[in-house]
């Protein structure tokens, strides 16, 4: 049987699977190193991170380090706490709205973000 933390995150992954060109990582905790989130993705050239949680439950104060350093980069980070949280939607309509908004086609060019070499 699942945890109720193993649920939020299946329905996250069944939702990232949606959407085509994204690029997720999961990374699994070691002790070693820095804190990160239990999700890290890139679509559309957009950076955010998920961290899922069962009903009722708060990112630690290492994840929240963590979740004010991404949003200072002025990434995006969604803490999904509970597989009926508000924020799985928001996740979705952010999702759609960079669907929508930013192209996507990664054989326009070998370098879509159009990086300067450093």
């Amino acid at each position: 049987m699942s945890t109720p933390e193993g649920i939020v995150k299946t329905r996250v992954k069944r939702l990232l699977g949606a959407f085509d060109g994204m690029y997720q990582y999961w990374p699994v905790p070691s002790g070693f190193g820095d804190t990160s989130l239990d999700c890290i993705i890139c679509f559309r050239g957009r950076f955010a991170t998920i961290e899922t949680k069962a009903k009722g439950k708060k990112p630690t104060q290492r994840q929240m380090v963590a979740i004010n350093g991404i949003e200072y980069a002025m990434g995006k980070s969604f803490i999904i706490a509970g597989e009926d949280s508000p924020v799985l939607e928001e996740l979705r309509l952010w999702l759609i709205n960079l669907t929508l908004t930013v192209p996507h086609d990664p054989h326009l060019t070998s370098d879509p973000v159009h990086r300067s070499p450093i």
